[in-house]
């Protein structure tokens, strides 16, 4: 780490515990400005509290946090003053439409009318969202409405953004609109915390990767190193005939460099290709040479599946219970969360 580096997310020994359920053992996090560290874990891997402790919605059970060197339990208006949080679902007002949803949250942080109306109109035309300012947001498409929300938790110009599984539930185009615009943020300095369940988009977005399980880190480093920790790419194929399943087995078992696996159902084969394209070129010369009929064949990353397959043994339909639930539910930023709530739908008072 270099002298003029600045670490803007620092956790040590976070502890947080919901009677007998365990949320958090222990987690360190490090964060340095201008960079992603992507959180990736299952639900009831802790994500969520961990990131509502450093937004100051939860108080830990034990160990310390701090955001751009202030700490979340010494001085918690501080660290709303420069953290801007976005959670699992798009937290905003329906009834209200995009342009008064961003004043309403410009004017909870204290802005003068004026000035929230104009900070509403720089970040709809940021996001592209200008054309609809004036829609009700219950009329916006799932992308929108989640690129209205992470506007609203950019209002303040925070240092640092959270971002709590910011493309669950969006279509594939959303998807990477949405991977853009975090991209754009990240190019700007804008220091990042995201949390999700997918690898691929760690793997675009994150610089650095910590994979938690159970309320701890059981893996750190980047997605290519994660993978291969996991063994990197594989070699998949569906066979035909379940009669031809031994001898497709037995090429993959030839080819490739051991831990050759089938699913329960017994048809679909994989295994580790270290060379990628080459192994797979080699094991389809082979299969053609026996004459092994294939529904499907193909060249596959390592999933988050995989990396916890290879990891703890289980895989991410093992969920464990969330002690969270859908805590973070209408909640845009940390400052105005519960104010937000209060206020509903009064927006004449915030947007004349």
């Amino acid at each position: 780490m270099s002298a003029t580096t600045e670490t803007m997310i620092r956790a040590r020994g976070l502890r947080k515990q919901y009677g007998d359920v365990v949320a958090l053992d222990g987690l360190d996090l490090d964060v340095e400005r201008g960079t992603v560290l992507g959180l990736l874990g299952p639900n009831g891997a802790g994500k969520t509290t961990c990131v509502r402790i450093l937004a100051t919605l939860l108080d830990p059970d034990g160990g310390t946090a701090e955001i751009a060197g202030i700490d979340v339990r010494v001085d918690p208006d501080g660290v709303r003053r420069r953290l801007g949080l976005s959670g699992q679902y798009a937290a905003v007002d329906e009834y209200l439409t995009g342009f008064e949803n961003l004043v309403m949250v410009g004017r909870l942080y204290g802005f003068p009318r004026r000035r929230a109306r104009e900070r509403a109109d720089e970040l709809l035309a940021r996001f592209d969202l200008s054309d609809a300012a004036h829609r009700p947001s219950k009329t916006y498409s799932g992308g929108m409405r989640r690129r209205l929300d992470l506007a609203g938790a950019l209002v303040a110009h925070p240092d640092v953004l959270v971002l709590d599984e910011p493309t669950t539930g969006l279509d594939p185009r959303s998807r990477l609109e949405m991977w853009d615009v975090i991209r754009e943020l990240v190019q700007g300095g804008t220091t990042l915390l995201l949390t999700t369940q997918y690898l691929e988009e760690a793997d675009v977005l994150a610089d650095h990767i910590v994979v938690i399980d159970h309320g701890h880190a059981i893996a750190r480093g980047t997605a290519d190193e994660l993978k291969r920790e996991i063994g990197g790419e594989r070699v998949e194929l569906v066979v035909t005939h379940a009669v031809d399943v031994a001898r497709a087995h037995r090429v993959l078992e030839d080819v490739c460099d051991g831990d050759v696996r089938a699913d329960a159902i017994g048809r679909r084969i994989t295994a580790n290709a270290e060379s990628g394209p080459q192994t797979l070129m080699e094991v389809l010369r082979r299969v053609d040479a026996e004459a092994i009929a294939l529904d499907d064949v193909g060249l596959r990353r390592p999933t988050l599946d995989d990396v916890f397959l290879a990891l703890t043994g289980h895989d991410t339909s093992d969920d464990a219970p969330d002690p969270d639930g859908e805590l973070l539910v209408g909640t845009t930023d940390a400052a105005g969360a519960t104010e937000a709530g209060a206020i509903g739908h009064r927006h004449e008072e915030v947007t004349s």
